[in-house]
């Protein structure tokens, strides 16, 4: 931008659906108040200051781009593509626009801009609860939270999978995990109760319908006080033919201790057993790690 401002060459960024979630603890937004929320983290961690574009929660601009988690696009005054590339290179980027609107003398270096980057903060301990293995191949599931005008964020947000027997026949293994928001920096609270986990409208005994293996979960209930580890389990889900959804009830405490607040919040979640193609590919058991291949 510092370099090719000036010569009429304008630069944006656009945020979109995450396409590997729990980076750095972060997880797909709820709303678009959220997803502009996380605008303003990258704005932060970064130290850029180039404009962003935040796509809507249809995440119309990413499906109108390709779907690409990287990609990057060289438009003309008259609205031409120039240049459209599933992963961004920015040395690439920078030969051509030399070529198209004139060569830089004495190009600017990331050190010349001299970054005001930060860190996400650290609300609470991490590495308390180990991280579930999840097996391979698990794809993200589309979850509907039921956000009620008026209430509490979800601070801990649900993050469903499944493995190909269930999204194929109706009968495999589900992923459920519970992450910490980075966002509104919330820690869980170990002194209270733990995270407990209901499927909800399932059949009595003798009854058919949607059966699912452990239908409730207690999560962990560590010594350490306070922690943001994900609480994640996995059950054995078989449902007949027509059903194409799964109702979830999760009660927990969530704790800021910079506004000095903890709260019980019990929230609703419909899981369709349906692949999302925005679900994104979640990092490997550890915050940074590497995508699971």
């Amino acid at each position: 931008m510092r370099d090719f401002g000036p010569k009429g060459v304008q630069f944006f960024y656009v945020y979109k659906a995450l396409a590997h979630p729990e980076h750095n603890g972060y997880v797909q937004p709820f709303t678009l108040e959220e997803r502009l929320l996380h605008v303003k983290v990258a704005e932060r961690t970064l130290g850029s200051e180039i404009p962003w574009i935040c796509d809507s929660m249809k995440n119309e601009v990413k499906h109108a781009l390709g779907d690409a988690p990287n990609s990057e696009f060289l438009i003309d005054p008259d609205g031409r593509v120039l240049r459209r590339v599933a992963w961004s290179s920015p040395s690439k980027l920078r030969t051509l626009l030399g070529k198209l609107v004139g060569p830089v003398e004495n190009p600017t270096s990331v050190a010349d801009l001299n970054l005001k980057v930060e860190p996400p903060p650290k609300v609470a301990a991490r590495g308390v609860v180990p991280r579930l293995a999840r097996p391979s191949g698990l794809q993200p599931l589309i979850i509907e939270p039921q956000v009620e005008e008026g209430a509490r964020p979800f601070y801990a947000k649900l993050r469903a999978e499944a493995d190909s027997g269930l999204l194929r026949s109706g009968s495999g293994t589900l992923y459920v995990g519970f992450h910490m928001d980075p966002i509104y920096h919330v820690h869980w609270n170990n002194l209270r109760k733990p995270v407990r986990v209901e499927f909800e409208g399932l059949p009595e005994d003798g009854e058919a319908g949607a059966r699912v293996d452990p239908a409730v979960w207690t999560g962990p209930d560590p010594e350490e006080p306070v922690d943001i580890d994900p609480r994640e389990f996995l059950a054995k889900v078989s449902v007949p033919d027509g059903v194409k959804t799964l109702s979830l009830k999760v009660s927990y405490f969530a704790c800021n201790d910079e506004a000095g607040w903890c709260v019980p919040l019990t929230q609703r979640y419909t899981i369709r057993l349906q692949s999302d193609r925005d679900g994104g590919r979640a990092r490997g058991g550890r915050p940074g790690g590497r995508p699971r291949r």
